[in-house]
């Protein structure tokens, strides 16, 4: 099952609104020789069982298959996984966890169990959630995962009075983040970060370049330069912009010319797009997994509206000083408990600088 979930984490960012799903087949002659092992494909298709019941071919008839979300039972654009496994005469299902997806919730191993093959389930299984946390909160509450990325000073920076930000963090942290965006669905900043900075908001990663997220930018007054380097790519690469409903009808085409989406979300505080509509419309559009990378004030509505799953915070040692621009600007905290609280996971060395990792505080 271990490494049914290595398999599954190679799909991570690439087959959204799918899960990430891995599947291991063991040879059923008793010497525990791997015949078949596949991943869910990039787009979400082909599903990892099908992929391991091809390569194992003949020899999965008696095989054991490990797979680390219940196979599907549904008919979708492709025939239920759990059916293939029946046609292939496999002896033994090992799930790491049901799918909460309505449409299988249980059915799969139920058919399973109905065609005579033996199934277990819940080996791993907190390993297999935390992998597709994302699509299970997409299944489940209807939006995606949520991880904030920091870039500061040890005193929490990330620019200068005047705006000089590049670059508080060094190479090594730089490649850590275009790893993350590589296992992300979509990477989102504010229009403040979009204009001041210029981003591509890509995977640059040698090897990985078409590993890189939808980009998005929140954008309520659809203010983004029609020559900045997001819109330029956006045939390349994803782009959208969210944004509140109505606004100029020249921009939207010019946008719409340039292969950029627009998704309209209701406004909420201070007339912005609201932070949970806004999630909301990502997870409808398939968004399972969102990194957030700018700026403070988006960083503050997400906090503020308690919707930060997972916080990275890089730190550079260096003190910048109060005159600095912090990396969450204010959000209403006037006593303590109204602080939100995380829990640090890990704590690692990147380069020359420190990577802390916390995750949503039960």
């Amino acid at each position: 099952m271990r490494a049914a979930l290595s398999l599954a984490g190679r799909g991570l960012g690439r087959v959204w609104p799918n899960p990430a799903v891995g599947c291991v087949l063991v040879s059923g002659d008793g010497s525990g020789r791997v015949v078949g092992r596949g991943w869910t494909q990039p787009g979400g298709r082909p599903h990892a069982e099908t992929e391991a019941l091809a390569r194992a071919g003949a020899a999965a008839r008696g095989a054991t298959a490990y797979v680390t979300l219940e196979p599907c039972s549904h008919h979708g654009r492709t025939p239920p996984c759990a059916d293939a496994m029946i046609d292939a005469g496999v002896a033994r299902v090992v799930a790491a966890m049901e799918d909460p997806d309505p449409r299988v919730s249980g059915r799969g191993l139920a058919r399973l169990r109905e065609a005579g093959i033996k199934t277990e389930c819940g080996v791993l299984g907190d390993e297999a959630a935390e992998l597709n946390a994302g699509y299970l909160l997409h299944r489940q509450i209807g939006r995606p995962l949520v991880t904030l990325k920091l870039a500061t000073t040890l005193d929490g920076r990330i620019a200068t009075h005047s705006g000089e930000s590049r670059w508080i963090t060094g190479d090594s942290a730089r490649m850590r983040v275009h790893m993350m965006r590589a296992r992300h669905d979509a990477v989102l900043v504010g229009i403040g970060t979009a204009l001041a900075d210029d981003p591509e908001l890509t995977c640059r990663i040698q090897g990985l370049e078409d590993r890189s997220p939808v980009r998005i930018v929140l954008d309520t007054r659809l203010q983004l330069s029609l020559t900045n380097r997001l819109v330029v790519g956006a045939a390349r690469v994803p782009t959208w912009l969210v944004t509140l409903p109505g606004g100029e009808a020249t921009r939207r085409r010019a946008f719409a010319a340039c292969g950029v989406r627009i998704v309209e979300v209701a406004g909420g505080a201070g007339g912005y797009p609201d932070p949970a509509e806004t999630l909301k419309a990502l997870a409808e559009a398939g968004i399972t997994r969102l990194l957030v990378e700018g700026g403070g004030h988006v960083a503050a509505a997400l906090l503020r509206a308690d919707l930060v799953d997972r916080l990275y915070w890089f730190r550079a040692p260096s003190v910048m000083g109060g005159d600095g621009v912090p990396a969450v600007a204010a959000y209403g905290v006037d006593a303590l408990a109204a602080m939100r609280r995380f829990t640090c996971a890990a704590t690692v060395r990147v380069g020359g600088d420190i990577l802390e990792q916390y995750e949503r505080k039960r």
